[in-house]
């Protein structure tokens, strides 16, 4: 797998905030947990899929010292965030995740996460994603439903919101 340089990864968070700025609202890009939890964008195939990496940490982890059901959770959705910006050129919001736990992840290695774009339609988004090891061997996957949101332009913001 060819990781990003730098400049390709600056470049996806552009394009992720670029037109984001309208109805007074503030998107902060990367998020502060994609940053936490030491994200990094791999690969990206455009309107298609993207892969992201994560180190598992010995503070991630459950009572039996394996990644915790809750971080597996957030590498999907650090994920299916960022993918589904670029594809709908919006801010989305998670309907509904799914997630099945195939084997426990263990620390101190890097683990995969490739989401995928499976339909698009007007106000929604369905993807895929699985979690993988350097070596592909399979540890959990996901599927979710995204809302696409509609931002209303600068002065047409309804009040009270």
């Amino acid at each position: 797998m060819t990781t990003l340089s730098k400049e390709e990864t600056n470049e996806i968070m552009h394009q992720m905030t670029a037109g984001f700025d309208t109805g007074g609202r503030k998107i902060t890009v990367p998020p502060p947990i994609f940053i936490q939890m030491e994200s990094e964008i791999v690969s990206y195939e455009k309107n298609k899929s993207l892969t992201v990496s994560f180190p598992v940490r010995e503070d991630q982890t459950n009572p039996m010292g394996m990644m915790q059901g809750g971080v597996i959770a957030a590498a999907f959705d650090n994920a299916f965030g960022p993918l589904s910006y670029l594809v709908a050129k919006k801010p989305t919001t998670t309907i509904d995740m799914n997630i099945q736990y195939i084997r426990g992840v263990a620390t101190n290695q890097k683990v995969f996460v490739k989401a995928q774009i499976e339909a698009k339609g007007f106000s929604t988004i369905h993807m895929t994603a699985e979690m993988k090891t350097e070596k592909g061997k399979l540890l959990a996957t996901a599927t979710t439903n995204l809302l696409i949101l509609k931002i209303p332009s600068a002065g047409k913001e309804s009040e009270g919101a």
